[in-house]
């Protein structure tokens, strides 16, 4: 059973009535009012990767005042290349050079009215790839034992097919005489 005191009845009136007053806060205080965001920069270029060895895609996402129309973008690591129109923004996927010598190089794109943003890509020398780690039996890593896992495995389960057949043939208990 839930006693009820005086105390805490009043308590919880005057809670239900006061609060709401108290969240509303002070009479005539300011409201916050949201600031306008700040726009971006309306002229950018970015590649992606930034980092990207010679013969590889590398991604261009670029933005003009105006994305309506065709805009270039320029760099020593993959020639002249043009955006095109896509999604609201200027997008290309150009090739690095085989040739390109590994160091920085400047991308710069050039709007049609005559505005220009930069931005940097690292051309890195190709590393070739390894075997990976030697971690255990190596069955997926080539080599001696990997020529042996499928007669290996195949004369496994025929062994054990026959062991199945030899006992299962054998009469099964003690002979009644």
């Amino acid at each position: 059973m839930v006693t009820v005191t005086r105390g805490g009845l009043a308590l919880s009136i005057m809670a239900a009535l006061v609060g709401p007053l108290l969240a509303a806060g002070p009479v005539g205080a300011a409201q916050p009012q949201p600031q306008p965001s700040q726009p971006g920069p309306a002229v950018f270029v970015e590649v992606s990767p930034s980092t990207v060895e010679p013969g590889y895609l590398v991604g261009i996402k670029a933005s003009c005042r105006d994305n309506s129309f065709p805009a270039t973008v320029v760099s020593d690591a993959f020639g002249r290349v043009q955006v095109q129109p896509q999604r609201g923004l200027l997008t290309a996927a150009p090739m690095v050079r085989d040739r390109t010598r590994p160091g920085n190089y400047r991308v710069k794109l050039e709007c049609r009215d005559g505005e220009t943003a930069s931005t940097m890509l690292q051309v890195v020398k190709g590393v070739p790839a390894s075997r990976g780690p030697a971690t255990g039996f190596g069955g997926g890593a080539g080599g001696f034992t990997g020529g042996l896992l499928l007669p290996g495995g195949v004369a496994l389960t025929v062994v054990g097919l026959v062991l199945w057949v030899v006992s299962a043939r054998r009469p099964r208990g003690v002979a009644r005489r």
